[in-house]
């Protein structure tokens, strides 16, 4: 799941990020409202983290431009301690969501879940290929009934090549969709998490469902391999 914070306070925003990686997410991050902006439409995110009070261009301004071009990412935004006004305009502007400040973190990632399964922007909640079951709402993977024990990464790698299924996906989309569109480390990351994933739903099965397609990337096969 690709997420986009759009928060001016660094520290939080940097916290953020590094919680909502540890959760398995893809996470971008942007310190004032035209930078949210451009990277919201530049980018295919499923759901925005969008504060309200930002420099630039604010959170209600940046909802409502997004909403004008069509963007239907899903939107929580971050509204004022008590703000009911806050968080009327917010609704009123386009956001699905919103959460006053300060917030729970374990309350913000569970709002984004289920902001995503609501939005159902990117597809079934359960996903089934042969006996290979993914179900992202649950992060659960499951191979002819037996649970796969993926961490938080394999599994968004392995849910980003079913969102994708038949088709090759290049490495680098990987790595923009499953760490962060900032990535600069070896591209080899993702040949390593693709070995875990065979490790771990393949080889035990005999079964070769995540398939290397030489110089291009990797593919899902549609029947479970």
């Amino acid at each position: 799941m690709r997420v986009l914070v759009v928060e001016d306070e660094r520290r939080l925003a940097a916290a953020l990020q590094r919680g909502l990686q540890a959760e398995g997410f893809s996470v971008d991050v942007a310190h004032d409202g035209p930078q949210g902006l451009w990277l919201a439409c530049e980018h295919d995110y499923d759901a925005i983290v969008l504060d309200i009070m930002l420099p630039g261009l604010n959170g209600y301004r940046v909802c409502a431009r997004l909403r004008a071009a069509g963007n239907e990412a899903g939107i929580l935004m971050l509204t004022a301690k008590d703000g009911e006004y806050d968080e009327a305009e917010a609704l009123d502007t386009g956001a699905d969501d919103f959460l006053s400040k300060p917030f729970s973190y374990v309350v913000l990632v569970a709002r984004l879940r289920a902001l995503v399964r609501r939005t159902g922007r990117r597809g079934p909640q359960t996903m089934e290929f042969g006996d290979l079951v993914i179900d992202p709402a649950r992060r659960v993977c499951t191979r002819g009934g037996v649970p796969a024990k993926l961490t938080s990464r394999e599994f968004a790698v392995l849910e980003h090549l079913a969102r994708r299924a038949g088709e090759v996906v290049p490495k680098r989309e990987i790595l923009e969709n499953v760490w962060d569109s900032a990535f600069e480390g070896d591209l080899n990351i993702v040949e390593v998490h693709v070995s875990a994933l065979r490790r771990k739903i393949d080889a035990p099965f005999g079964r070769a469902a995540v398939e290397t397609v030489r110089g291009a990337g990797y593919r899902l096969a549609v029947d479970g391999g």
